[in-house]
């Protein structure tokens, strides 16, 4: 499916640019994947909470996916100051207000904030990233973050599919909207597929 979709969008950069003959591509078909089950989305949670043995990072940025519905596009670009310490209480900043962030992966965040990855080279000492790369100033490319969080058995894009609509579930869809950063139209959506005007 990768190789479709980049296959697709050269040819029509080549049909913009008019490299080629006039041509018509069939419509892109999009799946979806399923979205994890309650049960299944508490277990994973729980993995990440408690496998120690599993990347800090990785289990970060998984919890981040799971308890908040953040793509790793957006995960990607978050910095250490989204992370907001008020005397007990964690926010992170993901809309607007801040969303609290529960315990234990409040424990967890600021444990990996602490100690983030990609500090110790040359070109990023100063890094606020969340999720610093490799190269100077930049975050860590999102593909390479989705492939961390898949190898400690995350699903991404079906584990954030989940927690928006248990989010849509428990709140009124602009309040989700607000405090995750996704667009009204969005949740409203959400709202309307799953039953819930």
């Amino acid at each position: 499916p990768h190789d479709r979709k980049t296959v697709r969008g050269f040819l029509l950069w080549c049909k913009e640019n008019k490299l080629t003959q006039r041509f018509t591509l069939p419509s892109a078909q999009t799946g979806q994947a399923a979205p994890l089950t309650h049960a299944c989305r508490v277990t994973l949670l729980g993995q990440i909470l408690t496998n120690a043995d599993a990347p800090l990072r990785s289990r970060t940025a998984a919890g981040l996916l799971l308890l908040y519905a953040q793509p790793v596009s957006r995960i990607v670009r978050l910095t250490i100051d989204d992370v907001i310490q008020d005397n007990d209480q964690v926010l992170i900043r993901l809309g607007d207000p801040p969303s609290p962030v529960p315990q234990p992966f409040a424990a967890l965040l600021l444990d990996y904030t602490a100690h983030r990855t990609n500090m110790r080279t040359a070109t990023n000492p100063g890094s606020t990233w969340l999720f610093p790369g490799r190269r100077a100033s930049q975050p860590l490319r999102p593909e390479y973050l989705a492939k961390l969080v898949h190898q400690i058995g995350v699903p991404t894009v079906a584990g954030r599919s989940a927690e928006i609509r248990q989010h849509v579930l428990d709140m009124a869809a602009p309040i989700v909207a607000d405090a995750l950063g996704y667009h009204h139209v969005t949740t409203a959506k959400l709202a309307s597929q799953i039953g819930r005007a």
